[in-house]
């Protein structure tokens, strides 16, 4: 039987729908037994169920109940496979159901701004478009088996560092463009059940009392239909975050919260109406979650545990394989090194940290597939102690001098990145680099396998020949590294953030993280690749680079118009094919560019990508349908998305430095831009509008330049480009009047909206 929320609501003491608003404990809402009003339960977890067994804490520093530890977002953005995702998401929400929560707290999509971010790991990426679309078949795969999910931390939370009280200065097109636009797709093609604000704030406003975030954006523009709760102690001053559109609080303020809303609706200071509203979101997900609870729910934990293995090879990156050196042979002697290749570090510190249901040993697992190739150990460094142990050092030297190859476990123990605190560089520990040092004494064939969560620099990349990366690979890392390793299957992963050479080239370098209580995003819409591109700066690795143990050529690139307008969409096509001796996957990316704008744009942003799958001499046409959106930037004076009338530029290829194929489409403007002519305005101002173009010629009798405006308007232009029509009066000497300049803007401006 359907509740009837309204007439739920009408039953209710002001005291108990304020109640309502606000958590009961650290991870349950409010029942009310009365009216039958269940309390649910909600938990941590992007890649993973993390369900304390008691009360217990949210930094994950007591154990939660066994769950399928799943690669972190910074992996799994790295399969580009919304497929893939949408798979973790349905097993997630199976885990859930299994141990009867009703909200999984995640997927987290905000924007990797600076590599040293210390929750990088439990982001997707630096571009927008690839992050709302991992999140967005996330939450679709998680809300199948009847589980919610809160997309977070909404918005700008970009760093750790003073998280709770910092405020993020973005001018409003590079928010929309880039931090809010990674929210935006997820919301409107999967609407998850909640949206988690951040501890931050925006622009001078807490984001939990942000009207502008929580209802205008959100809601109104959005269109988003569920409740927005807090991140656990994110509400500064409960009565305006209420107002502004945050309906629950969490956790339990111990009745602080509710009393504070019981008092303004009886001083007249908050509208019991505005409360009854939030009363019946909160209900609507109450009942939802009760309408789709499953009994006696459970699920396959060797399944999952699969399915993590698989997740796991999607996701890493084979960035170097110099002379072809992987897939190892299964002959001979391999020496493996790193202790953690026995002792894995395989997730991110904090809130999302989950207590696998099984743990792989990638020596162990490598042992299994290495036919009769024979495996020596040694352990290279102390994952507990940074400083160098020679003894161990001079044990890697002699282990990897008896092997053909040495393959060393590398990367940044726990404490080098986790939530909470932001890292201060981006290089490995001290004994990481010594270990690569002594074995490339000895050993001329090193391959790297490393274990971290976001970009490192890598001076010491010329030792190696190999170099495979694991990200943060959940439970089955292990065994994924083994498969990639010796070749059962080709890796496909590519990067979803770009590794600069160094700190100081990311573009956030000179405003990380700011100074006192505020940080200022100076770069603007030069994001990762977008600031690498337009810089003409050459990265460590790009985006959406990845390399394979075959190869893909790329042909026969159409576009389905020559030209449209920005109502209408347009299919582009391109052949991809195998032409390698091995099967492999191949993500095809799609990258737009404004061959002429008026407005500042990155040189190239990502608008499509398909992952394909081929064997050794198959092809595949792949396609994409572009859309406004994809030739849009956001226009802050119309307080819209806007396309230029021009031409733009399509680009398909394997990563952003690496198009193979490039086609141009001629896009018209549905939206005259309402052009108001001013005495301030130039006279370029006026050069650059077709329809007033003409009516300058007039200014060249001012000054006596008929002549060079026949002869050589282009020294004309540069001249009078950027004189104020104004200034006409005062050099016109007469011959130009302010009664001319009234009239001639009247003129103008009739012209202009034509």
């Amino acid at each position: 039987m359907k509740t009837n929320i309204h007439e739920l609501i009408s039953q209710m003491t002001l005291e108990e729908k304020a109640g309502l608003c606000s958590g009961l404990d650290f991870w349950h809402t409010k029942g009310i037994e009365r009216l039958e009003i269940p309390s649910l339960m909600v938990t941590d977890g992007p890649h993973g169920l993390r369900k304390q067994k008691e009360s217990a804490d949210h930094l994950g520093l007591h154990n939660s109940v066994p769950a399928t530890c799943f690669p972190s977002a910074a992996g799994m953005a790295s399969s580009w496979d919304r497929d893939l995702i949408g798979r973790v998401g349905k097993a997630l929400g199976k885990e859930c159901q299994a141990e009867n929560v009703a909200v999984l707290l995640g997927p987290g999509t905000n924007i990797k701004r600076s590599p040293l971010n210390g929750r990088n790991f439990e982001y997707f990426s630096e571009d927008p478009y690839l992050s709302s679309e991992m999140g967005g078949n996330h939450i679709k795969g998680v809300q199948s088996e009847g589980v919610g999910t809160s997309l977070k931390h909404f918005a700008a939370n970009n760093q750790e560092h003073r998280r709770m009280s910092v405020d993020a200065v973005i001018d409003e097109r590079t928010l929309r463009e880039i931090y809010l636009a990674s929210f935006e797709g997820a919301v409107k093609q999967s609407q998850p059940w909640s949206v988690m604000c951040s501890y931050n704030r925006v622009n001078g406003e807490y984001a939990s009392e942000s009207e502008f975030l929580l209802t205008k954006i959100l809601r109104e523009e959005w269109g988003y239909e569920g409740f927005v709760v807090s991140d656990w102690g994110a509400v500064n001053e409960r009565v305006k975050a209420l107002q502004a559109g945050l309906e629950l609080e969490m956790p339990s303020t111990g009745g602080i919260g509710d009393a504070k809303i019981v008092a303004a609706v009886r001083s007249g200071e908050l509208a019991e109406e505005t409360l009854d509203l939030a009363v019946e979101r909160l209900l609507t997900f109450v009942f939802k979650a009760v309408e789709n609870r499953k009994e006696h729910a459970s699920f396959n934990t060797a399944e999952h545990h699969h399915l993590a293995r698989e997740v796991a090879r999607e996701s890493m990156v084979l960035l170097r394989n110099e002379e072809g050196i992987l897939p190892l042979s299964k002959q001979g002697t391999i020496a493996i090194i790193g202790e953690f290749a026995t002792n894995p570090r395989y997730q991110g510190g904090g809130s999302s940290h989950v207590n696998p249901t099984k743990l792989d040993d990638a020596f162990e697992e490598m042992k299994a597939l290495a036919g009769s190739a024979e495996l020596l150990y040694a352990q290279g460094y102390e994952l507990n102690h940074d400083g160098i142990n020679e003894a161990m050092l001079q044990e890697a030297r002699d282990t990897a001098a008896k092997g053909d190859v040495a393959v060393l476990f590398l990367g940044l123990p726990d404490n080098y990145e986790s939530e909470g605190y932001d890292r201060s560089h981006l290089s490995l520990p001290e004994s990481h680099k010594a270990l690569i040092n002594a074995v490339a004494e000895v050993q001329n064939n090193i391959v790297v396998v490393l274990s971290n969560g976001s970009p490192i620099e890598m001076p010491w990349i010329h030792k190696t020949k190999g170099i495979l990366e694991g990200y943060l690979g959940g439970q089955a890392f292990g065994g994924a590294v083994a498969d990639l390793l010796f070749g059962e299957v080709s890796p496909s992963g590519k990067l979803a953030e770009t590794f600069p050479m160094k700190l100081s080239d990311n573009p956030s370098f000179l405003n990380f993280p700011g100074e006192g209580d505020t940080v200022e995003y100076k770069e603007g819409l030069f994001v990762g690749y977008r600031y690498y591109d337009k810089k003409e700066l050459e990265p460590l690795f790009p985006f959406g680079f990845g390399l394979s143990y075959t190869a893909f050529q790329y042909s026969n690139l159409r576009i389905s118009k020559s030209s449209i307008n920005d109502t209408e969409t347009v299919q582009v096509t391109a052949t991809v094919k195998n032409t390698g001796t091995r099967a492999g996957k191949e993500i095809v990316q799609l990258y737009v560019s404004d061959v002429k704008s008026s407005v500042i744009r990155p040189l190239k942003e990502l608008k499509g990508f398909q992952k394909l799958a081929l064997k050794p001499g198959e092809e595949q046409e792949v396609s994409f349908e572009l859309d406004k959106r994809s030739f849009a930037y956001y226009n802050v004076n119309i307080g819209d998305w806007h396309v230029e009338s021009g031409v733009f530029e399509i680009a398909v290829g394997s990563s952003s430095r690496d198009i193979r194929l490039t086609a141009s489409i001629e896009v018209e403007s549905t939206v005259p831009l309402a052009l108001i002519y001013h005495r301030n305005s130039t006279v370029g101002d006026l050069l650059d509008n077709p329809r007033t173009a003409d009516k300058v010629k007039k200014f060249s009798s001012i000054f006596g330049m008929e002549g060079a405006m026949d002869d050589n308007p282009e020294m004309f232009m540069a001249m009078m480009k950027y004189m104020p029509l104004r200034a006409l009066v005062g050099f016109g000497q007469g011959k130009y009047t302010e009664e001319d300049l009234a009239k001639d803007l009247q003129e103008f401006n009739a012209l202009a909206v034509e």
